[in-house]
Formats: structure tokens, sequence, C-alpha cells
């Protein structure tokens, strides 16, 4: 058993080391939710991944934090779980808000593996102390940009190059890309940004030797992404639109794709996180773990995820220095040859830097029962 005694929304901002382009848009900063939940003296700390916007999924900071402070919070402050499955039943009768509740239960888990002075990712199953590691490079100027920001990761020991798409900025730097290397890993990721009309320019990118092309057709969509999928001979990987196991069930039984990017907070925590792997195995389907500019708080979580047996397609959990000057935690996060360690200890394994912390702090808020 854990009791949640009391909780802390916290909401910091920080500046990227780079300008970071997708069809959504450009970032220069990232704005980071945290939620720490206290209980028999450990904390167990949690990131959120909606933004200021409803651009990704239809959640936002704003409508989370609401929705944390006046509806989830005060349904488990004060009370004793037997695990994080009894806490998600708490949570279950409300519907949709993934990004939202995936903050509670994560950080639950996390709390209940300090108890136990266990790590996450043996908590979750996993079986590994290293994850295979990726990187996702956003859109730059022009095609020798492109293969120049490819060719320094590639040198870093990066296990798969993924690169950010568009209309018209698709064909030419994916070719620019293969040509100048050969021999990577290589896939794309649009975001959403096509339409079933946008067909042969997509069955273009067969001719590239990609992985799979991530997420190419609408957020909320499975059917026209079988239909593609019956187009292309490139497998398609499905993100925004799976955003629970039976998404993943539906989407692999119609054969929209084939390969899942798994995001914990988009599914809504770790325990969906985990049937969403186990679908897929079942369909001998591989997943990864994507992410969304996380904090070495939320990288972690991604780490401890990765661990288990199908997530055998490297993630985008690369380097936090890559992001960051200073992360919120104390413990540096650095993939070698790319390969991630997992952090050592119970839970996530990191810890809040609450000094330098304080100094990026736009919101801090504590609630109890």
């Amino acid at each position: 058993m854990f009791k949640i005694e009391a909780a802390e929304l916290i909401v910091a901002r920080l500046p990227l080391k780079f300008r970071f382009e997708t069809s959504f848009g450009v970032q220069t900063d990232k704005v980071v939710p945290l939620l720490v939940l206290h209980g028999d003296g450990v904390q167990g700390v949690s990131e959120g991944t909606m933004e200021r916007a409803p651009m990704y999924r239809e959640e936002t900071i704003t409508g989370a934090l609401a929705l944390l402070r006046d509806v989830f919070l005060p349904r488990v402050l004060g009370q004793s779980f037997a695990n994080p499955e009894a806490l998600n039943d708490a949570l279950g009768s409300f519907r949709g808000n993934r990004m939202a509740r995936a903050m509670v239960e994560m950080a639950a888990w996390d709390l209940w593996a300090r108890q136990l002075d266990v790590p996450l990712g043996t908590l979750l199953g996993g079986r590994r102390d290293h994850v295979e590691v990726g990187v996702s490079l956003g859109i730059q100027p022009d095609e020798a940009a492109t293969v120049d920001v490819v060719r320094r990761h590639v040198e870093q020991g990066y296990r798969r190059i993924k690169l950010k798409i568009r209309p018209g900025w698709d064909v030419q730097p994916v070719r620019a890309t293969r040509e100048a290397f050969p021999d990577i890993r290589l896939t794309v990721d649009a975001n959403s940004a096509y339409t079933l009309a946008d067909a042969t320019r997509l069955r273009a990118l067969d001719a590239f030797d990609l992985t799979y092309i991530e997420q190419p057709l609408a957020w909320d969509d499975l059917i026209d992404h079988a239909e593609l999928q019956r187009q292309l001979s490139t497998p398609l990987c499905l993100d925004e639109s799976v955003t629970s196991a039976q998404d993943a069930r539906k989407g692999l039984t119609i054969r929209a794709g084939g390969v899942i990017n798994v995001k914990v907070a988009r599914v809504g925590g770790h325990a969906e996180a985990r049937r969403v792997h186990d679908v897929a195995q079942a369909f001998g389907a591989p997943v990864w773990c994507g992410g969304m500019l996380e904090s070495g708080i939320g990288r972690a979580h991604n780490i401890h995820l990765s661990t288990l047996p199908n997530f055998t397609l490297p993630g985008d959990t690369s380097s936090a220095s890559r992001y960051w000057n200073t992360d919120l935690i104390n413990e540096p996060l650095e993939a070698q040859g790319g390969l991630m360690p997992v952090p050592a200890g119970a839970g996530t394994g990191v810890t809040l830097n609450r000094a330098f912390l304080a100094s990026v702090t736009e919101l801090r808020e504590e609630r109890r029962p």
C-alpha cells in the first residue's frame, strides 16, 4: 500500500539550445508541468507533455492544471492504494484527458517504486540496463544543413535518424540524407501534415529504404492510414492516433501501420503503455518510445518504459544535453554509442535539482487533502 499525503504542482520554462521546427511550427523553449506526490517521506515525480496550445493532441497545459487541481487530485489526495493500477481505477470514471491523468499515474508509479526500493523499469517488467536511442531532427533551412546536422548525430553514434517533414519539404531532405548516408537507419515524421491526396508524394519516399513513415495523416485517423498503407511498401508508424491498447488493436487489425510509437503520457500512463506494448507484441509489431522534448523527469520515465522487451526499435530518449544547458534533475542522462543507460536506483532513479528548478519556475502550488 502507498498513501498520497500531499502534492505539488509546478510549471517551469526551459530554453532550448536550438530552434526546433516541425510541421506544427517552431519551438525555442519548453514549458514543463511537473507533479510531485508525497507519501511516507518519499516523493514521486512526473512530467506533463501537453503543450500551451492544442497542437499535438487536444490537451493543453492550462486545461490540465485545472483538471489536476479540481478533479483528479481531490480524488486521490489522502487516499491509500494497493498499487498504481488501483489509483487508475479511482480515476476510471473520467473520460479522455489522458495526458493529465498520466501525470497522476506516473508520479504514483515513481512513488510506489521508491517506497519498494525497486527501479521503475523492474516493476514494469523491463529486462535491460541500457536502451537503444535515436534522434529526432527538426526541419532545417536547406538540404545541405540537413545533411550536416545528420552527420553530427551519426558521428555521435545515434542508432536511428528521424527527420521531420511536411508538404513541400519531404523528398528533398530524405534523398539528400540517404545519398550521403546509404546505410543508416532512417525514418521520417510528418506529425499529421498530409492527407490521402498526397499519396503519390508519400509513395516517392518508398525509394529511400526508410524504416517507417510516422503519422503522415490525421491525428485521430486510422481508416485513411490503412488505405495509405495499402499503397506504400514502407511501413507506417502510428503515433497521435493511438491513445490506448484498444486503438493499437484496431489499428493493427486493419493494417493501418506496422509500427507503434508509444508515448506513455499520450496513452494515459505506464499501465496503459504496457498494454499497448503487449498488444503490439501479440501482432508481431515492434514499438519504440517517442519523446516530447521532455526534461530529465519525463526522459527518465521514458527510459525505464523502454526496457520492456518489445521496444526493439531505437526511441527518442537521446541525451538531455542536446536540449538543455541545465536540466531539471541532478543526474546526467547521456547516451554513449547510441545506448542510454537506465538510471540506477529506486523509482526513476533521478531527483529534482530543486535550486535550479526554483530559478525557472513560473508557478508552484501545494495541495493537501
